[in-house]
């Protein structure tokens, strides 16, 4: 059972960050999963004063507020057009419409939960964090990090003519995933690059890069060559709900659909 003392609703930024910095206080996102928990926080600390849940969009980059739902992700048409229905695919099984109206991209980024889905699909993406004292940096590096109390206040997507998909497999429909798989491919300084990202490993995700020129008719036995490469550079683990040895075979048979299916597109 979640015990909470005091409930403070921050006014500005800088009154949140303070209040963060004791040890006993959480910052509030969705409370889809801190309720679930045994811990007793002194003071949680709400955001939803502060504007964070917006997307806005420039020329170069989609800012998604830290406090925007996974909802608002899912039906963004900027990231559609973007990036087709990976995003949308990355966030549909994740409970129910309910679930995702309340729970924010902010807690499950800076979560870094090994299940997480929304994590896994903005690694393989041209991806930054925006942290209130950390200022803004790569996911990747902040995925390394170890957590802190610094405040996550948006996540940058900078746009680019890149080719993305995401595909999971789960024992049921809503249930955490077995594994999780997002392939991205796009020209970078002037080569071909390919960026795999898998999480529920059941490890938080990871990325891979790997600067592949792959012919678009390229033979189905050539794609699954690449794709047992690229998914035997991850490491995976033994839980409930699967061996390591099942996921890693799921990882490459995911990434092979993937990476068909983004040759198949050029062709």
């Amino acid at each position: 059972m979640l015990t909470i003392s005091d409930y403070v609703k921050a006014k500005t930024l800088e009154e949140a960050y303070e209040l963060n910095q004791a040890r006993s206080s959480r910052i509030m996102g969705g409370m889809m999963w801190m309720r679930l928990s045994n811990a007793k926080v002194k003071t949680v600390i709400d955001l939803s004063q502060l504007g964070l849940d917006q997307i806005e969009e420039t020329d170069n980059v989609i800012k998604i507020g830290a406090m925007c739902t996974l909802r608002q992700i899912e039906q963004c048409e900027a990231l559609r057009e973007m990036y087709g229905d990976g995003i949308a695919e990355a966030v549909r099984h994740i409970v129910g419409v309910q679930f995702r109206n309340q729970a924010t991209v902010g807690g499950s980024i800076y979560g870094r939960f090994g299940f997480s889905d929304v994590l896994t699909a903005f690694l393989a993406l041209d991806t930054f964090v925006e942290l209130y004292d950390g200022g803004i940096i790569r996911l990747s590096e902040f995925v390394d990090r170890k957590p802190d109390k610094d405040i996550l206040l948006s996540v940058i997507v900078r746009k680019s003519k890149r080719k993305f998909r995401y595909e999971s497999i789960r024992q049921t429909k809503t249930d955490f995933p077995v594994i999780a798989c997002s392939v991205v491919t796009g020209i970078v300084h002037g080569k071909e690059t390919w960026y795999f990202s898998v999480g529920a490993r059941p490890m938080k995700a990871a990325l891979v890069e790997k600067q592949w020129e792959i012919p678009k008719d390229a033979p189905e036995e050539v794609i699954a060559k690449y794709a047992r490469q690229a998914a035997a550079e991850f490491h995976y683990g033994t839980n409930m709900r699967g061996s390591a040895g099942y996921r890693n075979h799921l990882a490459e048979v995911l990434i092979r659909r993937e990476m068909s299916s983004i040759l198949a597109e050029g062709r």
